[in-house]
């Protein structure tokens, strides 16, 4: 996942950045709520994870603007529990509400629901290159020709065109894919990669999926 974490509390957000980074994902932290309004705007987040109490501008005032450009997941963390400020949040747009403190494996599994949530926001067509991919009919045509791929296969390629540039590690991959954590004496990530390439790749002078090493994997038209 691309996560934006905003919590102003020092020992909070290292916390955060340190535990969610660990498992594979790219996290942005924002120490107070302008530079999350401003992060939010400006990139592309697959969920977001906003304190209410924050200097120069809360929580509160920050989804509000947000809602109003974007829908991008946000999950409020936060250590007022009123049932008041629950429903305030919800009516304001939040899509959910972990209450400090809290279990980190909680949160984790919030996150991961809250991007597997319906398909409105993700693109339904998807092109890079000559590859062609129908994200509702499940439909993959490379160079005019169709492809064939199990469910696994087509989610391990979907995950690589939305996130295009990017150097997926094998723990996100196998945190997206699989729901797991990785370990590294299995290789399940990389005989996946393997198969999606002799389908996607091999028959193509033009490669798309790049091993980065020591990493995991790239998906673009130029490694």
């Amino acid at each position: 996942m691309n996560i934006l974490v905003v919590e102003d509390e020092p020992k909070a957000g290292n916390y955060l950045l340190k535990g969610l980074q660990e498992l594979g994902n790219s996290v942005t932290l924002a120490r107070d709520g302008v530079d999350g309004l401003h992060q939010a705007l400006e990139n592309e987040f697959d969920v977001i994870v906003l304190d209410v109490m924050m200097p120069k501008m809360d929580g509160w005032e920050v989804l509000r603007r947000l809602r109003k450009e974007a829908d991008t997941p946000v999950l409020f963390l936060t250590a007022r529990d009123d049932i008041a400020d629950r429903v305030k949040g919800l009516e304001l747009g939040a899509d959910d509400y972990l209450i400090k403190p809290f279990s980190f494996a909680e949160l984790v599994a919030r996150l991961r629901t809250l991007t597997k949530r319906g398909p409105s926001r993700e693109e339904e067509h998807l092109e890079i290159a000559d590859l062609q991919i129908d994200i509702i009919k499940r439909r993959v045509v490379r160079g005019g020709k169709r492809i064939t791929l199990t469910n696994k296969e087509f989610a391990l390629l979907q995950l690589f065109a939305t996130h295009q540039g990017q150097v997926l590690s094998r723990s996100m991959i196998a945190s997206r894919i699989w729901d797991m954590n990785f370990d590294g004496d299995t290789n399940v990530v990389d005989v996946a990669v393997r198969r999606l390439r002799v389908k996607i790749d091999e028959p193509f002078e033009l490669k798309l999926i790049h091993s980065v090493r020591g990493v995991g994997y790239q998906f673009d038209t130029q490694p």
